[in-house]
């Protein structure tokens, strides 16, 4: 029998349009078109000119020959012109790929050409990395500079289009197109590639509108809330963010760098209510003098990912007058899609106790239909006793499409009709998740994804090394750093120094190994490299100061771990 409710009763465009956040700024421009949107050093732009921009550069696409199911690239900082392209270039039926600022060339020219890249945004600061990508590339695309006034580096001369004057060609009142359909891509997004070539996640309208509601409503952000831009843009589209604060009226504070300073004084002087980031910018900005820390006048909301914080620092951000929240999420699901959300009993309990509970990942988002941890066999709930590990599945509206250009790897990822993360978890009886292992040997360092297999790889391409194996080792300041186990081949000699050096050559500085240790790497019966057993000798190696070990320190690390061990300094950009 027939729906009666379905008959006569059918979607028209009276009653029924596409999901998009696009339409968060048209409202907020309309109804409060002199509210500030965004703060850029000394710059004040208000919700009526972020529209118009937003428009011209959605109009100037158009003009330019770019429109539905194209790709425009991104290479920019946490700048304002990063929220105008998250914005403008769907406004003409364009994808949106941000490009990880921090890559190197080669990762580059691979996602330019897999995304089929057709224009490139790149601030000037970065023209000379986009450049080489664009050598290595088979069809380079076009390119658009943006100088940022706030860029303080040395200027470059370059022959490409300027960002403003693209921008001047285009209409401020431009007709933008509404997704055909909620469907609709919306961005791209590469992962770490911790198997083989980073894979282009795609995301759709619906998802990014649903997802950016629940983040406001997830960090209860009140209407013209100021959110500091500490986390980078380029990841998951900020976790959806670009499009929150629009749906709130609210004010985006750009920061170029993440450094202590102007953080304390955007807080303190803009009135921050909202900041997301990894535990590394929790302990930039504690560590730094007294003299530069601000008082606040009001409790401000961070959230955080990746490593939990130590209790220590968790003690330390709350006294500095933080709410530290942990939330959890991949490129695949838009960013957060879990919230560890605190009970008010919670907060009198002992600080060691709360700092267990903040370490957990947490419940699903609002905007989330499914989130469980099942066995990847049997497709089963593990028992919710802390301690039955299975793998971390999401179901819902605010999982991707699926891989770009990749059906075996989509199929693979939705198999059983769940996404698999890849990550290995328990559930706590009062159904809180919690993260165990990852089970593809993903490094989370300052909240970037590393691929112990991609490290590996430039290892072996040295003659010296025969067998190469890379664990995450703990670490105060970065969560986690990669540590590399050696064994030479025979008759060959390298030292910590030379091999950091090779893999600061073929990696992004902030995938290379902090530590090196030098001598026989476990291996099973079947010689199989028992990465557990690497774990937890990398365990006992303390790299927590971010300082080299002297000469006589390194007898001492190697008899307790059993190797011979050379330890480096940790070095990586924010």
């Amino acid at each position: 029998m027939a729906n009666p409710f379905n008959t006569g009763l059918d979607r028209n465009p009276a009653n029924y349009q596409p999901l998009t956040p696009l339409g968060f700024l048209e409202r907020a421009a309309l109804v409060f078109p002199d509210h500030v949107a965004i703060v850029h050093g000394a710059m004040r732009r208000t919700y009526g000119q972020f529209y118009a921009r937003a428009r011209r550069l959605g109009s100037a696409l158009a003009q330019a020959g770019i429109g539905r199911g194209q790709t425009v690239s991104v290479l920019l900082a946490n700048t304002p012109a990063m929220l105008e392209c998250h914005y403008g270039v769907p406004m003409c039926g364009a994808v949106l790929h941000a490009i990880n600022t921090r890559l190197d060339a080669a990762i580059i020219a691979f996602q330019l050409d897999h995304a089929m890249s057709r224009l490139v945004i790149v601030d000037a600061e970065f023209l000379p990395l986009l450049q080489e990508a664009l050598a290595l590339c088979k069809a380079p695309p076009a390119v658009i500079v943006y100088d940022d006034p706030e860029f303080d580096g040395p200027r470059i001369t370059h022959q490409d289009d300027d960002y403003e004057a693209f921008l001047a060609t285009g209409d401020p009142d431009f007709a933008w197109l509404m997704p055909e359909d909620e469907w609709d891509a919306i961005a791209i997004s590469y992962t770490s590639g911790t198997t083989g070539d980073p894979k282009g996640v795609v995301t759709h309208h619906r998802g990014a509108y649903l997802l950016a509601q629940g983040n406001a409503l997830t960090a209860s952000m009140a209407k013209h809330a100021v959110y500091l831009w500490t986390l980078p843009m380029f990841h998951c589209n900020g976790w959806c963010f670009p499009w929150t604060l629009s749906a709130i009226v609210g004010t985006h504070v750009c920061l170029r760098q993440v450094r202590a300073e102007p953080i304390w004084a955007a807080l303190a002087d803009e009135g921050v209510t909202h900041l997301c980031g990894a535990p590394i910018v929790m302990s930039l900005m504690i560590s730094v003098p007294d003299t530069i820390k601000r008082a606040l006048p009001r409790p401000v909301q961070f959230f955080t990912a990746a490593a939990p914080p130590p209790e220590k620092l968790l003690a330390d951000m709350k006294t500095a007058g933080f709410d530290v929240t942990h939330l959890y999420g991949l490129t695949e699901t838009y960013g957060p899609a879990v919230v560890n959300d605190w009970h008010p009993d919670w907060s009198g309990l002992p600080p060691a106790e709360q700092a267990r509970l903040k370490a957990r990942q947490g419940v699903r988002y609002l905007p989330l239909e499914g989130l469980d941890v099942l066995d990847p066999e049997t497709m089963r709930p593990v028992p919710h006793d802390g301690q039955t590990m299975g793998e971390v599945m999401f179901r819902g509206n605010v999982v991707m499409k699926g891989y770009f250009r990749n059906p075996a790897a989509t199929q693979e990822a939705f198999k059983g009709g769940w996404f698999h993360s890849g990550d290995l978890g328990v559930v706590h009886p009062d159904g809180y998740i919690q993260l165990k292992d990852r089970s593809k040997d993903v490094i989370i360092s300052g909240g970037e994804n590393i691929s112990s297999i991609e490290v590996e790889e430039v290892l072996y391409r040295h003659d010296a090394v025969a067998v190469a194996a890379v664990v995450a080792m703990p670490h105060a300041t970065w969560g986690e750093t990669p540590c590399a186990f050696v064994e030479l081949a025979d008759g060959q000699t390298t030292d910590s120094a030379a091999l950091r050096a090779w893999c600061r050559d073929h990696l992004a500085h902030y995938k290379v190994p902090g530590v090196f240790v030098f001598g026989p790497v476990p291996r099973t019966s079947t010689g199989k490299i028992q990465k557990f057993a690497l774990r937890e000798k990398a365990r006992a190696l303390d790299v927590e100061r971010h300082q080299p070990v002297g000469r006589t320190d390194h007898a001492k690390i190697g008899a307790k771990i059993g190797t011979e061990g050379v330890v480096g300094t940790v070095e990586r950009p924010i």
